[in-house]
């Protein structure tokens, strides 16, 4: 998402709990994304979206003592966190995104936010609230910073899909409640306070959950207590019973391993936060479309990124694996529906019987079915999974991350794909 998103009509939540505690962990922790027409949400039976929004805006299976654990549903793409944050804690609903390191949420006063359901977290009502000077460190890291008459450090956060962020940058005490009921705190975690919001938000949405590759991404603040900075998650596909949740899982315990992983390395680049890969190309069946029509491939040409649902890739690319896509289904695409725009979208009733899309990373070869490639934004239309970005890096997207489980090595620079049937991934 810091480099593009189209918006939120996919919601799951994970869940954490924020409050004051004394215990450690030992043994990492799995968080609950949660889907929200489930039955566990608050938002229960409320404020569908359809899918064609999201194109228009677009653990480890041992037990561990001292794991805790969150579901992950699906709802069209996106996933978010439940957090409790402040003492009294307050609910709070973020978008889990891999292409972004900040946490935020919307705070009061908020004379810039975009509408939400929830109440806004209010600062002044927590006793663990502590805005961070200027001059700190975390400060320095944030980017774009300014400093207020009470030195406050005061940022701007901006996203590739326009989002903007404002606020002070804090920290808050965190409790995460373990697999086996011990509950954890998380001190002094840094997070925006954020008091101007824009952007493509629906009203369910809170704030984002970073967890890219940067300092102050969940990820790398939760490495030194989790046993390693390393993390890994199993999303179900958007269309799945709300009721069935799998898990995300940080730390000691979230290795990915076992009979069909495959694993390529993540490329380093001077921006930490995304998780650069490099693709070769894609099969569709047997016909290989290279990513470049000379063959030649750049090192870090896409980036993982759960907050953009669709996968996203250069034009010429994209022209040439949908021609040979179009090619291999026997069926006539809809040509006259302005609303699904120029994506390739075709009549039918159930998903497509379409061709096997094999995605060549370097040293992995990972193998999508029409439930990854093929999405329906309404009844009885399935469209293309994937459109086009300007520029020549792509964003690997949600969809087809989905019934993968997904690790991230960000010691060893390496990142695994295991085929998992995720509605099973408990």
């Amino acid at each position: 998402m810091s480099y593009s998103t189209f918006g939120a009509a996919t919601i799951l939540f994970a869940f954490l709990v924020f409050q004051s505690s004394s215990a450690n962990i030992n043994g990492g922790f799995s968080v609950k994304l949660i889907h929200r027409d489930s039955p566990s949400s608050p938002f229960y039976k409320t404020h569908p979206k359809s899918l064609n929004k999201v194109f228009r805006r677009s653990m480890r299976q041992t037990f561990y003592p001292n794991s805790a654990q969150s579901q992950i549903t699906a709802d069209n793409g996106h996933y978010l966190f439940k957090l409790s944050i402040g003492n009294p804690p307050l609910d709070v609903y973020g978008i889990a995104d891999t292409g972004s390191d900040l946490i935020w949420t919307q705070c009061a006063p908020c004379p810039g936010c975009y509408k939400q359901i929830n109440p806004l977290f209010d600062p002044t009502k927590s006793s663990t609230y502590k805005d961070l000077s200027c001059y700190a460190q975390e400060c320095q890291t944030i980017g774009t910073i300014t400093c207020s008459l009470r030195h406050a450090c005061n940022y701007t956060y901006a996203y590739g899909s326009a989002a903007v962020t404002q606020g002070v940058l804090s920290k808050e005490t965190i409790t995460i409640t373990s697999t086996s009921g011990n509950a954890t705190s998380l001190e002094n975690i840094v997070f925006g306070c954020g008091h101007n919001n824009t952007g493509t938000f629906n009203e369910n949405e809170m704030g984002i959950i970073g967890l890219g590759g940067g300092d102050l991404s969940l990820v790398s603040q939760l490495s030194p207590l989790v046993g390693g900075k390393k993390f890994s998650f199993c999303l179900v596909p958007f269309h799945t019973d709300p009721s069935i949740e799998s898990k995300i899982s940080f730390g000691e315990g979230s290795e990915v391993s076992g009979d069909g992983v495959v694993s390529t390395p993540l490329v380093t680049k001077e921006d930490k936060t995304p998780y650069f890969v490099t693709l070769k190309g894609i099969s569709v069946g047997n016909k290989f479309v290279p990513f470049n029509s000379s063959g030649e491939v750049s090192k870090g040409n896409m980036f993982m990124d759960t907050g953009t649902p669709p996968t996203l890739i250069p034009q010429d690319f994209y022209d040439r694996l949908v021609a040979e896509v179009r090619s291999q289904i026997p069926m006539t695409p809809i040509g006259d529906d302005p609303s699904l725009g120029t994506q390739l979208c075709y009549k039918s009733k159930t998903n497509l019987q379409g061709p096997i899309l094999t995605v060549h990373f370097e040293g992995a070869d990972v193998k999508l079915t029409p439930i990854q490639t093929f999405v329906p934004p309404k009844d009885e239309v399935f469209c293309f999974a994937m459109q086009t970005v300007p520029w020549d890096v792509g964003i690997y997207g949600g969809f087809a991350q989905s019934n993968f489980l997904i690790g991230y090595d960000l010691e060893t620079m390496v990142a695994f794909f295991k085929p998992t049937d995720c509605t099973k991934h408990q």
